[in-house]
């Protein structure tokens, strides 16, 4: 298990703001009104059982992460940690879960703009800005890494500066009475709504690939785990808070533009239009972030032979970049969008991410149980296996809450990319990694 030949030039402030920037997309804007359709003013909970279980989750990470410091991310972790199976399987439900926010997030972008713009958006108009975001993205992408990222840097500030700016100026229009508890939901019922929310605390995992140029990562990782959950968790409650105190029970019935009907009755049209706008360009920067980072993926495990298909690891030979993995990305997510709404969207991209992160708490036990006889200095969690056992006993209680026809969609889909596996062994017995 290798060690990293990068300069560790990262600390614990740098790694906490990257891991707040990968967590806080487009979801906090559209789900509060969401969240509060099904638990009301208890909505707060949902909150906090999503911030433990995150917080959970990313410790897994954390000490797998500063054992195996290998390229390839997630599935690098699980291969390496449970097998190649295992690798292959990840791999994919990855793939599915960051096409799935993705065209969650490109549906937002969509109701976003037919909140502003003086006209409705018909169909054809929604698939041609779909179309014209996803196919602006990966052109930008394909003609240069460069233009990737500067956009990514330009649009940073945007994912943080309109909520600030929300929990500065709209918390003086709370009404108390808005917030009062009236009755506690049923387990069941918090697991339903939880699962739709945890999609608002997704990306930690990306956050923390750069663990291999982190300075002294066993004591900077967990600080900067620790210290970026309870700023996210904090803004989000204040978020939750602050909505539910100020529309009170019509909360529920803003699902497009939820933080932009907020502001506007708390300081009238031009509340209204700043946060629409800051919330568009905040989901258009999430998006612009995953099509630069998410296609090297594809590209990676292609190269590694993880996913059989050559193709996605060619570089365009003028610009130099994995072109037509961002594309085939690109299509996918596009495709993805035309077929599911933000909600479904959502509660499919939260399902398949927690299938991944309880396969990361069962390589925590595997790789401690595979080197009883010590490794190099890495961070461990501390208390024994009791946090990896709890992660994984939370993200089977989420799962529980999946319907079964949403069960039997995700069953059916492992059960291909198992076949699949089995075939690709079968006929490339001599692959490094399949």
């Amino acid at each position: 298990m290798a060690g990293s030949n990068l300069k560790r030039e990262i600390g614990v402030w740098g790694l906490s703001s990257n891991l707040i920037n990968t967590m806080i997309g487009a979801g906090i804007f559209v789900l509060p009104a969401m969240v509060a359709s099904g638990l009301g003013t208890a909505s707060i909970l949902a909150y906090l059982f999503c911030g433990i279980l995150i917080s959970l989750v990313m410790l897994c990470f954390a000490e797998v992460g500063s054992i195996i410091t290998s390229d390839g991310g997630v599935y690098a972790y699980i291969d390496k940690a449970l097998g190649d199976y295992f690798g292959f399987n990840a791999a994919f439900l990855f793939l599915v879960a960051a096409i799935s926010a993705d065209a969650a997030v490109a549906h937002a972008v969509i109701d976003i703009a037919d909140s502003i713009l003086p006209f409705s958006f018909t169909l054809p108009m929604r698939i041609l800005g779909i179309f014209l975001i996803f196919g602006g993205l990966a052109y930008l992408n394909v003609t240069g890494v460069r233009k990737g990222l500067v956009l990514v840097k330009a649009i940073t500030i945007a994912k943080l500066a309109p909520l600030v700016l929300f929990v500065l100026f709209v918390s003086k229009d709370i009404q108390i009475q808005n917030l009062a508890w009236s009755d506690t939901p049923s387990l069941r019922e918090m697991g339903q709504i939880s699962l739709l929310l945890f999609f608002a605390f997704q990306g930690g995992e990306s956050g923390l690939s750069v663990s291999g140029e982190v300075r002294n990562p066993q004591k900077t990782i967990p600080r900067s785990i620790f210290i970026s959950i309870g700023v996210v968790l904090l803004l989000y409650l204040l978020v939750q808070t602050i909505s539910q105190g100020v529309l009170g029970p019509s909360l529920a019935l803003f699902q497009e533009n939820t933080l932009g009907e907020v502001a506007s009755k708390a300081i009238g049209p031009l509340g209204l239009t700043l946060m629409t706008i800051g919330a568009g360009v905040s989901m258009f920067g999430n998006l612009s972030s995953e099509m630069l980072s998410i296609p090297r993926i594809l590209y990676g495990a292609s190269k590694d032979r993880v996913i059989p298909i050559m193709a996605l690891s060619r570089i365009h030979p003028k610009y130099a970049t994995p072109s037509v993995a961002i594309v085939v990305y690109a299509i996918v997510a596009f495709i993805f969008t035309l077929f599911g709404g933000f909600r479904q969207l959502a509660i499919l991209s939260s399902a398949t991410v927690l299938l991944v992160y309880f396969a990361m708490a069962m390589a925590v036990i595997r790789l401690r149980l595979k080197n009883k006889d010590g490794t190099p200095p890495h961070f461990r969690i501390p208390g024994g296996f009791l946090v990896p056992v709890i992660t994984a006993l939370v993200i089977l209680w989420f799962l529980s809450s999946l319907t079964g026809k949403e069960i039997w969609g995700i069953s059916l889909f492992i059960g291909i990319l198992s076949v699949a596996y089995m075939v690709i062994k079968k006929y490339r017995p001599g692959e490094p990694r399949l």
